[in-house]
C-alpha cells in the first residue's frame, strides 16, 4: 500500500511524466517523418554537419510506408526543426533484403501484383521515397539483393541508385565520410 502510494505521489509530483510527446512532421517533410521537440538539448552550432547512412532491410508491412525510410525523414526532420541548416545535412538509405520491393516504381509494383489491402497497385512507400530523393536524399539498392528478387534498374523510382552490394554501398559512404545509423 505504502508503494502505491508513493508511486502515486511521484506521478503527481512529476507532471511531464506519462504524457504525450508532441509529435509532428516538417519542417521539411510534411505528412511523413515525425518527430518531437525535446526540451533542454543543447543547441546545434550554426556550422553542425551531418551525413549520415541508414540500412534498411526490413520491409513495410502491407498497405503502409517502409518505416525505415521514414526513420531516414524523422532524422532530417528532427534536425532541421532544431536548428540544422537543411544544406547541411546528408543523408542515404541502404537498401537490401525484401526492402527492395519498397523501392518499385508503380509498374514494378503492380507487375508483381503487389496490392495493398485496400486493392491499390501503387507502392504505398513511392510518394514518399519521391519526396526524398527530391531534397537529396540517396536510395542505394544492394544490386545482390536485386538479383536474388529479380529487380531491375528500370522497375526502380527514378533517381533510386543500384550498387553491386549492400556492403559496397556502406563502404563507399564510409570512405565519403557518412556514419552508419547503428539500429
Amino acid at each position: 500500500m505504502i508503494r502505491c502510494l508513493s508511486l502515486a505521489a511521484l506521478l503527481l509530483a512529476c507532471p511531464a511524466f506519462g504524457q504525450e510527446a508532441d509529435w509532428q512532421t516538417g519542417p521539411v517533410f510534411e505528412g511523413f517523418g515525425p518527430h518531437a521537440s525535446v526540451a533542454g538539448v543543447e543547441p546545434f552550432a550554426a556550422d553542425t554537419a551531418f551525413a549520415h547512412s541508414f540500412d534498411v532491410a526490413k520491409a513495410a508491412e502491407d498497405g503502409a510506408r517502409n518505416r525505415g525510410f521514414e526513420s531516414a525523414a524523422r532524422f532530417i526532420n528532427m534536425h532541421v526543426a532544431a536548428g540544422v541548416p537543411e544544406e547541411n545535412i546528408r543523408v542515404a538509405v541502404v537498401v537490401h533484403g525484401p526492402a527492395v520491393l519498397d523501392l518499385l516504381n508503380d509498374g514494378g509494383w503492380s507487375a508483381r501484383q503487389l496490392a495493398t489491402a485496400e486493392g491499390s497497385l501503387d507502392n504505398p512507400s513511392g510518394p514518399m521515397v519521391r519526396a526524398m530523393l527530391d531534397h537529396g536524399v540517396r536510395f542505394i539498392v544492394c544490386g545482390q539483393s536485386a538479383a536474388a528478387q529479380g529487380v531491375t534498374p528500370d522497375q526502380l523510382i527514378e533517381g533510386v541508385e543500384m550498387d553491386l552490394s549492400a556492403m559496397t554501398a556502406h563502404a563507399r559512404l564510409q570512405q565519403a565520410g557518412y556514419t552508419v545509423n547503428p539500429f
